[in-house]
Formats: structure tokens, C-alpha cells, sequence
């Protein structure tokens, strides 16, 4: 069956009004085990990301103060997020979700996780709910530990993949593409080797016009030997950050069209839920279960293993 990646970490305690809604990753386990795409006992449990894997994509300094729960006011701020030695234990658990699911899609050809994304963390600092990028951190450990020779990064999240931008921007076997709304955070855009950026309202049919031709170029331009890609669900017409006006079913189909362009060149695809924002926690995981669920058909068509 398709290799699904979770820890019960992901949801640790957290103010019960914040703006992040942190039990979402909790919330989408229970809604895939509910509507029976997967047990509990089946979801892959990753280890905790080794810090000597993060300093491959940020600053050790960075690193060790916000293990150590030492981050200025100022970092605070940028982060958006409080604090909590549970919250910096889930932090590196997720990385180290990534890169499970990276290692399970290069084995099995396909393999989704139910966290990362965090694709707005700097060199030494947190931006925008990220603290440690996990898009640029399995990029540079595939890499630079010869698992591949090149990473193809395509990131739909309705944000602009800033962080990954930068933090990749010198690594030529790393390709960066983001597909956001052009007006939206951050309002200082970084340069991804393909940005693509997308009007205010814009729906389904000429998203997905833009999903397939990209994806048809880019695969065919650069023939990488895995993508990571960020399946965000801000592109969701009532989604409270987003600005675009995709319905569950375009998403549905943006999620297949990617996960089939890369099968069919048989090229290894990793699925990562990056950004979601509803009021309504369970919708919101629900909505970011499409990914997982598009996954498990395309798995299913494919007759993966």
C-alpha cells in the first residue's frame, strides 16, 4: 500500500485559539484511518531529524538556540508560533518524516507524509509558522548523500516557496519551482529557478491548465531522479490566507495530475501537505487529506508495490 508517514507528535499541546492550527496534522491522521485508506499500525513512525542533517540547509547556531528554547523576541515574532520543548521535539520529528518519506518514495516510487512544507524557513531564521525547511533539507541530504544526482522541488502551496528559494538558490541540482499567488505572502519574493505567479481568483480549469504544462516542461527539461512535492490546500477557494479559488475537486486533480506526470516518466514523487488555514480544524484536515487520498489512487492505477 501507498507509505503513508506520521508521529503522534506532530500535535503537540498548543493555545487552543492560535492562529496555526496545530492539531490539524492529528486530525488528518484520524480522518485517514476513518475513511479507511490506512490503520494506524500501517503509518510509517519517522525518527527525529539528526541536527548534523539540519545544518545541511541551516546555521548550527540557529539551530542549537531554538533547541534550547533560545530564540530572541525578535525570532519569536518572525516565527509566529510559542515556544515548548514538545513543539521543538516535534519540529525535528517532522524533518525527519520528510526525509522517511523521501527514502520510502525513491523505494517504492511513491510515499506522502502527513506534515512538511515549511517551505518560508531561512538560513538562521523562522519565518511564517517555519522553523526548519524541510523541502531544502531533503533536497540537500538526497544530494550531498548520493541518493540522487538531481532533486526537482514543485511546490503548489499558495505562498511563494521563499525560504526554499534562497537556501537552494546555490545548489544547481536542486530545481526550485513554485506556483503561488502572485499578490500574497511574502511580499518580498526570493528567485526560484521557475516562479510561476498566479492572479488573485484565479480557478480550477486554468490552474490546472498551468499544473500540467509546467509539469510536462519541466519534467521532460530537467529528467530529476526524485520530486518533493508541496501539495498546499491554500490554493482552496475558502481558505482564509489563499486568494485563489480552487474547489475540493480541482485540487483532487491537481494532486493526481502530479503524482501521474511523474509516474509516468518513472520518476519517484514525495507528497508533503504544506500550508491550510480554516477555522473549522477537522474540514481542514479533511481538505488536506485530498493529497493522500489522490496519492492512494494513482498508487492503485499504477499498480505500485
Amino acid at each position: 500500500m501507498l507509505p503513508l508517514v506520521y508521529h503522534d507528535d506532530y500535535s503537540p499541546p498548543f493555545p487552543a485559539n492560535h492562529r496555526f492550527p496545530m492539531e490539524k496534522f492529528r486530525l488528518l491522521r484520524d480522518h485517514l484511518v476513518g475513511s479507511g485508506l490506512v490503520r494506524d499500525e500501517e503509518l510509517h513512525r519517522p525518527q527525529i531529524c539528526p541536527p548534523e542533517i539540519l545544518a545541511l540547509a541551516h546555521c548550527p547556531a540557529y539551530i542549537e538556540r531554538f533547541a534550547s528554547g533560545e530564540l530572541t523576541y525578535q525570532e519569536q515574532r518572525r516565527l509566529g508560533l510559542p515556544w515548548s520543548e514538545p513543539l521543538a521535539r516535534r519540529t525535528v520529528r517532522a524533518v525527519g518524516g520528510s526525509l522517511l518519506a523521501a527514502e520510502l518514495a525513491l523505494e517504492h516510487g511513491m510515499a506522502c507524509h502527513l506534515a512538511g512544507g515549511t517551505h518560508h524557513a531561512h538560513f538562521a531564521e523562522a519565518s511564517g509558522f517555519c522553523i526548519f525547511n524541510d523541502l531544502a533539507v531533503m533536497a540537500r541530504y538526497l544530494l550531498e548523500s548520493g541518493r540522487v544526482g538531481r532533486v526537482l522541488i514543485y511546490d503548489c502551496d499558495v505562498h511563494q516557496g521563499d525560504g526554499t528559494a534562497r537556501l537552494l538558490e546555490n545548489v544547481p541540482d536542486a530545481i526550485t519551482v513554485s506556483l503561488h499567488c502572485e499578490k500574497n505572502f511574502p511580499a518580498r519574493k526570493a528567485r526560484s529557478d521557475w516562479d510561476i505567479g498566479l492572479p488573485i481568483g484565479m480557478g480550477d480549469a486554468d490552474y490546472l491548465k498551468v499544473v500540467h504544462d509546467s509539469l510536462g516542461y519541466l519534467l521532460a527539461l530537467y529528467q530529476p531522479d526524485i520530486v518533493l512535492y508541496d501539495g498546499g490546500v491554500d490554493v482552496h477557494q475558502d481558505d482564509r490566507l489563499g486568494y485563489l479559488q480552487l474547489t475540493d475537486a480541482g485540487i483532487a486533480a491537481r494532486d493526481e495530475a502530479v503524482f501521474s506526470h511523474c509516474l509516468e516518466r518513472d520518476i519517484p514523487v514525495v507528497g508533503v501537505i504544506g500550508g491550510g488555514y480554516d477555522q473549522d480544524r477537522a474540514l481542514l484536515a479533511r481538505r488536506h487529506g485530498i493529497l493522500h487520498h489522490s496519492a492512494a489512487r494513482v498508487w492503485r492505477a499504477a499498480g505500485l508495490r
